[in-house]
């Protein structure tokens, strides 16, 4: 069995952003030479995430109102945790979002189902972060 590890360093200009990085993840993929086996992708970062979904922009849109409405950014005084960082609600949407996820690989391909791609969702932004591509199979 192979085993092969890659970092992805991903810096957005804004807050918050939701990265389709499928073709990065199809990538690493073809270099580690895994025809057969599974991809986990995960956030390194407590205020960003990892997830599947559809790469439709009314979609994320949807999703920036339904977690601001879940966790507000503002005030910064409703959160406890807020004080040395004012970050507390991106911790939050990334709990909802969720941290990784793990995709199937057969025939050297991501096995998705129809319109599944995977996304960086990053909640407090405009500072570098990592994700994590780590593959195994043969």
């Amino acid at each position: 069995m192979k085993s092969y590890r890659k970092v992805l360093n991903i810096t957005t200009p804004t807050r918050r952003a939701y990265l389709n990085i499928t073709p990065q993840i199809q990538d690493a993929l073809s270099e580690s030479g895994v025809k057969e086996g599974l991809v986990l992708v995960n956030a390194m970062n407590i205020t960003a995430s990892v997830f599947i979904n559809d790469d439709e922009s009314g979609l994320h849109s949807d999703f920036e109102v339904f977690l601001e409405r879940l966790a507000p950014e503002k005030p910064h005084s409703q959160y406890k945790h807020n004080g040395f960082e004012d970050n507390a609600d991106a911790h939050m949407k990334r709990q909802i979002m969720g941290r990784e996820v793990v995709v199937a690989v057969t025939d050297g391909r991501l096995d998705f189902g129809t319109w599944e791609q995977i996304f960086y969702g990053e909640y407090d932004g405009k500072r570098e972060k990592r994700v994590l591509i780590k593959i195994i199979g043969e």
